[in-house]
């Protein structure tokens, strides 16, 4: 009894304690901000909202258009605070100051990671992206609609033209949403401001920065760089309402003499899956070629996740192959189960080796012309290859996103159908 006493006080002691040291950290200031990072020599802004909860650890949430991405905050000494950007290995490292700004570092939480941390500061009680309220300057048009973008460069690896994107805007006034799609994805909402022939917009959802500044010739025609470091991809822009990007479903294929695929790789915890487990035969596989470090991937996953609890019942099955920032099963262990926990995944995910180079076209010699992550392939009843979809494009891309479910849904609705072999 006595023992129980002690331990029942000594319980309520570290909880007071805790809450003192909360109390005593210096907190976020609630409300709208305005960040900057310094990429280089341009200063890009962003915008986030800070939530404090009672007794609980705040949350930062990013803004960019529509769009909203939540961060968790903790504090890692009374006025040092780090912010874990979800899936992504990704931090910041920042010091609130005396006047409740904070200035901080971006940098990668992967050991040996070179990258440069990208420095940011930001005030509270801010909300504009580019232009201060009361300094707006007249558009000289509206850019609502659709444009195609055409890259003023070759690719370094083929030396061919670089393929055309498109971009998406919605202008308001002074203010500017937009988002630019390419055959692997998508650059992710952006939000900025247009000012008189000029227009910039900025995007930050956790993986890293944005940028895209340009010039309005008239209204059909813009040109510009999308970039913010020292080598950005230059563009002209020509307004079409007709703007579409090549069919992803005809981009990447299996090379002659193949139907198949064949491959064996480990699950977080060491055990081999293989394709040809009796848990996939004779039945529809979504295989998702992906990786953690992947903003498009992340989003395909969003999709795909919920999608395949309401379908797996059907007949359905589904495998994530992971090629990781590391060779290191332990190291995708961590960054997979991050992923598995925070979007619910209830099917496979394999550890396919470290991202870069040729490693697609080693572990899986069957693909030919592989471009993209996420890239999806999807099997039939019978175990042949039926269609490989390049990239993904999120909700933000409104109707690509919505053009992709339909023919998705009818697609694998026509595989579920198919007898069993």
């Amino acid at each position: 009894m006595k023992i129980k006493s002690l331990f029942f006080v000594g319980t309520i002691s570290a909880v007071l304690l805790s809450t003192t040291l909360l109390a005593q950290n210096k907190p976020l200031t609630n409300g709208k901000w305005r960040g900057v990072f310094q990429v280089g020599q341009r200063a890009v802004p962003f915008n986030f909202e800070v939530a404090n909860g009672a007794g609980q650890a705040p949350v930062l949430t990013a803004t960019n258009g529509d769009r909203r991405d939540d961060f968790n905050v903790k504090h890692i000494s009374r006025d040092s605070i780090q912010v874990t950007l979800n899936t992504f290995e990704y931090a910041w490292f920042a010091k609130i100051q005396g006047d409740g700004s904070i200035s901080g570092v971006q940098k990668s939480l992967i050991a040996g990671n070179k990258s440069t941390p990208v420095s940011f500061t930001a005030q509270p009680g801010q909300s504009y992206r580019f232009t201060e309220p009361g300094k707006e300057v007249a558009p000289t048009t509206n850019l609502s609609g659709k444009w195609v973008i055409k890259i003023k460069a070759n690719s370094p690896t083929t030396g061919k033209p670089l393929p055309d994107r498109v971009a998406v805007f919605e202008q308001k006034g002074n203010k500017l949403n937009g988002i630019i799609l390419s055959v692997s994805g998508d650059s992710r909402e952006l939000e900025g401001n247009v000012q008189g022939n000029e227009f910039e917009l900025s995007g930050f959802t956790g993986s890293g920065v944005a940028y895209v500044k340009g010039k309005i010739t008239d209204d059909k025609t813009i040109t510009g760089a999308i970039g913010a470091g020292a080598e950005p991809i230059l563009f002209e822009g020509t307004k079409d309402d007709k703007a579409a990007l090549p069919d992803a479903y005809a981009l990447t294929f299996l090379k002659p003499g193949y139907d198949k695929l064949d491959f064996t790789f480990p699950d977080v915890n060491g055990k081999l899956v293989s394709l040809s487990d009796e848990k996939y035969k004779g039945k529809v596989v979504i295989i998702e070629l992906m990786g953690s470090w992947c903003p498009n991937c992340i989003d395909q996953i969003q999709f795909l996740a919920p999608w395949y609890k309401e379908n797996k019942a059907k007949g359905v099955e589904a495998i994530a192959l992971a090629f990781e920032a590391k060779d290191d099963l332990q190291f995708a262990k961590g960054t997979l189960t991050k992923l598995k926990n925070r979007f619910d995944i209830q099917y496979d995910m394999l550890f396919a080796g470290k991202v870069g180079g040729d490693i697609v076209a080693e572990k899986l010699p069957a693909i030919d012309k592989f471009m993209a992550y996420p890239t999806t392939i999807i099997v039939g009843r019978d175990g042949k290859v039926k269609e490989i979809h390049t990239g993904f494009s999120g909700k933000g891309t409104g109707q690509f996103y919505q053009d992709y479910v339909k023919k998705w849904n009818n697609d694998l609705a026509k595989l579920i159908a198919e007898p069993l072999p």
